[in-house]
């Protein structure tokens, strides 16, 4: 008996998801909405992490040099420049561009109102960013008080871009001294900063006077062709006093990252998120599973006492789980993709549909909804043909 049934291919999960399509599309909404929560809390939670590395990823170094007090980009600490010049002794150094990093206030030149924007500081003739667009417009920077600002910084800045673009001389104030835009960069806000702006070590030095004599924030170094970064990073580190930290690239951006990750409770607070989304997804599944079943209990027993064996049975509760995650995963996709080009036009945050997000996701759904069929299952255990006939 059982070999008639399978030969005939009766799709018997789809036909008892479909028999009340409106139980059916509960389930599937609440599918739906558990996927696009968990994907806008990852989605937030990951936008987060590469907003607060976006001025990391373009410098042009091999290594970076860094204060041992600095814990993040907002709060950088000082060491002294002299360092950065004692790493020239390596042989596998090829070159060096000591940075200054700060906050500083900028006003906005048509409602005069002030906001914080980070200033980088460096010696024009030096290479700075791996954009080579940046070299020529650094020349711009050579003459005092000239600086370079980020067209996409966010609006509160003012119309500075725009008004450049038109051809209108743009002159404000940082810090409370005059300043003129000689150009415009694209980095983007990050994290810590809503804007940013780039200009000389020497105007950097008059915008804050208060600046240590000789001393850098940050310290670039890059190496010859074929170096090892992180060999050169501990012999450098292990030749220089206990005032400076020598970082990879990649270490100084996951720096950053582990900042923001564990000593804040940002990435707690969006993984919670996304934990509830599950939580929510899985009591959503198994309520329309357990009442499918209970409906149906009856047909199952009729099943059980024509000979069907029981795993027989469970196999079709998992395919109405696999089916859930199947049809309720696209919405959820297509609705977490709108959302976030929504969310990136709004805060000019990096946040995007990315494949290890989308099979991430993807991947809780269908742990949800099989996990869900398996509690389910147990009810089938009641199909008793002899209670029932």
């Amino acid at each position: 008996m059982t070999g008639i049934w399978q030969s005939r291919r009766i799709p018997l999960a789809w036909c008892l998801l479909t028999r009340q399509p409106v139980r059916l599309l509960v389930a599937l909404a609440g599918i739906s909405f558990a996927g696009i929560l968990m994907f806008m809390q990852l989605g937030f939670r990951d936008g987060l992490f590469d907003a607060s590395v976006t001025i990391h990823k373009l410098f042009d170094a091999d290594l970076v040099l860094m204060s041992p007090r600095t814990m993040s980009s907002i709060g950088m600490a000082s060491f002294p420049g002299r360092r950065l010049v004692q790493t020239l002794a390596d042989p596998e150094v090829r070159g060096i561009t000591p940075v200054h990093w700060n906050f500083l206030l900028w006003r906005n030149p048509e409602t005069r109102s002030t906001r914080s924007i980070l200033a980088l500081g460096f010696e024009p003739s030096d290479p700075l960013f791996v954009d080579p667009a940046l070299a020529e417009k650094a020349r711009l920077l050579t003459q005092q008080g000239r600086v370079l600002f980020d067209e996409r910084s966010r609006p509160e800045f003012g119309p500075v871009a725009r008004w450049f673009r038109e051809g209108r001389t743009v002159d404000s104030e940082v810090a409370g001294r005059r300043v003129r835009v000689a150009g415009l960069v694209s980095l983007g806000p990050s994290f810590g900063a809503d804007g940013n702006m780039i200009t000389s070590r020497e105007t950097f030095l008059k915008l804050l006077p208060s600046t240590a004599p000789g001393s850098i924030e940050l310290g670039l170094i890059r190496l010859e062709p074929g170096a090892d970064p992180g060999a050169v990073a501990r012999r450098i580190e292990a030749s220089l006093p206990s005032d400076i930290k020598v970082f990879t690239k990649a270490g100084f951006v996951e720096f950053e990252k582990n900042y923001w990750r564990s000593s804040t409770a940002i990435g707690f607070i969006f993984s919670l998120g996304a934990a509830m989304g599950f939580v929510v997804g899985c009591v959503i599944v198994y309520q329309i599973l357990y009442s499918d079943v209970s409906d149906h209990l009856p047909e199952y027993a009729t099943l059980l006492a024509m000979g069907y064996p029981l795993g027989s049975l469970v196999a079709v509760v998992a395919r109405e789980g696999l089916l859930l995650a199947l049809f309720g995963y696209g919405p959820a996709f297509l609705a977490g993709s709108a959302l976030y080009g929504l969310v990136q036009s709004a805060t000019k945050l990096p946040v995007a549909m990315e494949p290890q997000r989308a099979l991430l996701v993807f991947g809780l759904i269908l742990v949800m909804c099989m996990g869900s069929a398996g509690l389910a299952m147990r009810k089938l255990f009641d199909a008793d043909p002899a209670e029932i006939f």
